[in-house]
């Protein structure tokens, strides 16, 4: 669908909507003439001569976090450019901006000089700065996500949470901030839930009002409407950074230790099965994205995910994604049929994103059956706790099995979790790493390794503490020696802090 379309199909819905404006005084409408070689240009070749001085990379910056609404005048004036182009856009500015071929400097140039005749023709006077901004929330209204993709750009937002059209808050740097941003109702928040699912093939209506998805950038977006949601439509969007983040950037950032990062390196190398425990929000897609960069360039790799959210950089990588069922609630494929599958693929290594039900049991077999060194997370607030939901999870496979084969399975396939929990100050830190040693009786025998311990809380709110080693050696030290993998048995003793302060 074009852009003029689409800008068209909700031009009757805006109109019903616009409160009614009092007639203008002075001059009378400008009757359309006839055509002329002029007309026949592109409208960017008659924009004004400052037209082109914007600077369209300055945009996003301009848009500030705060709990200022924007006003309904400035809603109002966007509307009516944005009707301006419905009705006067010729032929060759559609092709400009549903072509696909030009840069968004160029587009830019086109709807600046839009905004400038209406602007001249306002009664209000506008200040640059603020044309500015008008000129930056069209164009993301027409090649964009509308008011939030100044927030997609923004680095140092990890988190866009749009509860109904005019409340939206962020995650930035772990805290949660209401933004000034908003739709103008919920037609037009709908419009952008579509622009988001049309090309990926999804749909979200009444019989269908939730779903699960990923943008091109890879972020991952859930959104609900009514009547499950009684606020409106709602949307929460999981950014991911551009660049994958290193091992050293979580070390900078306080999530581990030199020693522990040492330590998990040399687990991978030596093909140990690693399971990240966490809740939601505590960073265990990035620590799994670090943990797979030590996986060995020759090893063939297949990863599953329900929204694919892992980068590896390794070359050979298969990378598997589910899918739901479609408009006749037929043709699903779960992560338990893609674990399946990948045991018929060679892998070297399995990655799976998330356990939550009975594909728990397929990983845990494969992990006991030939494919040492996978990698997998699952929810859960502490160590011993992800052993209880992985006993539940693996039940829900339908399997008739006694407690004791269940967790006879996990202690013999896991040997190490890591627990990683969002602290207060809204930092992530890796709060145990604990081996998984044996069954005792009825019960799985696990040894924490290193633990970070919170001093106390300074005077800005900021968690101190510090890693500390328990001084106990892993059992599976043979799988070290027998990989080639070397590793000073100096950072398990007791008088290392595990790396220092934090």
């Amino acid at each position: 669908m074009s852009l003029l379309d689409r800008l068209g199909g909700r031009k009757a819905a805006e109109e019903s909507l616009r409160p009614q404006q009092p007639p203008r005084p002075s001059t009378p409408p400008v009757q359309p003439s006839a055509p002329t070689k002029q007309d026949s240009t592109s409208f960017a070749s008659r924009r004004p001569k400052d037209a082109t001085k914007i600077d369209s990379t300055a945009f996003t910056a301009r848009r500030s976090v705060s709990n200022e609404p924007l006003s309904d005048r400035y809603q109002e004036l966007k509307l009516e450019i944005h009707s301006r182009i419905v009705e006067e856009m010729n032929a060759e500015e559609q092709l400009i901006l549903t072509g696909g071929d030009r840069s968004r400097e160029d587009i830019t140039a086109i709807i600046t000089a839009y905004c400038q005749r209406v602007l001249e023709d306002s009664p209000l006077v506008v200040p640059r700065g603020e044309r500015i901004q008008i000129v930056s929330d069209i164009c993301d209204e027409i090649m964009g996500l509308g008011p939030i993709e100044p927030l997609l750009k923004n680095e140092s937002i990890s988190e866009i949470m749009i509860n109904g059209p005019k409340k939206i808050f962020i995650e930035q740097r772990g805290k949660l901030h209401r933004t000034n941003v908003q739709f103008r109702d919920n037609a037009h928040l709908m419009n952008i839930i579509e622009r988001i699912l049309t090309p990926l093939g999804r749909r979200i209506d009444e019989s269908s009002p939730l779903v699960d998805a990923r943008l091109a950038d890879g972020s991952r977006v859930n959104i609900i409407i009514p009547p499950l949601s009684l606020i409106g439509p709602c949307v929460t969007i999981r950014k991911f950074s551009k660049s994958a983040l290193a091992v050293d950037d979580l070390i900078k950032f306080g999530t581990l230790s030199r020693n522990m990062a040492t330590f998990l390196e040399a687990g991978v190398k030596a093909r140990l099965n690693i399971l990240v425990s966490g809740g939601t929000g505590s960073g265990k897609t990035t620590t799994l994205n670090v943990l797979s960069s030590f996986i060995p360039p020759d090893d063939r790799i297949v990863t599953i995910e329900d929204a694919a959210e892992l980068r590896l950089q390794q070359e050979h990588v298969v990378t598997l994604e589910s899918r739901p069922a479609n408009i006749e609630g037929t043709g699903v494929v779960t992560i338990r049929d893609l674990v399946r599958n990948a045991l018929r693929m060679r892998p070297d290594r399995i990655v799976v994103g998330e356990v939550r039900s009975g594909e728990a049991l397929d990983m845990l077999q494969a992990m006991n059956t030939g494919h040492d060194g996978s990698l997998t997370t699952a929810h859960a607030n502490s160590p011993r706790d992800v052993l209880s939901r992985l006993e539940t999870m693996v039940l829900m496979a339908g399997m008739e099995l006694p407690v004791k084969a269940v967790r006879e399975q996990i202690s013999s396939a896991i040997d190490l979790i890591i627990q990683q929990s969002r602290i207060k100050d809204g930092t992530r830190k890796i709060t145990h790493i604990t081996e998984v040693q044996r069954l005792e009786g009825d019960t799985i025998v696990l040894q924490d390794l290193f633990t970070y311990v919170q001093d106390y809380i300074d005077d800005r709110g900021k968690s101190v503490g510090h890693y500390e080693a328990s001084g106990l050696q892993p059992a599976f030290l043979e799988k070290f020696r027998m990989n080639g993998v070397e590793i000073p048995l100096s950072i398990f003793a007791r008088d290392e802090d595990g790396g220092g302060w934090q």
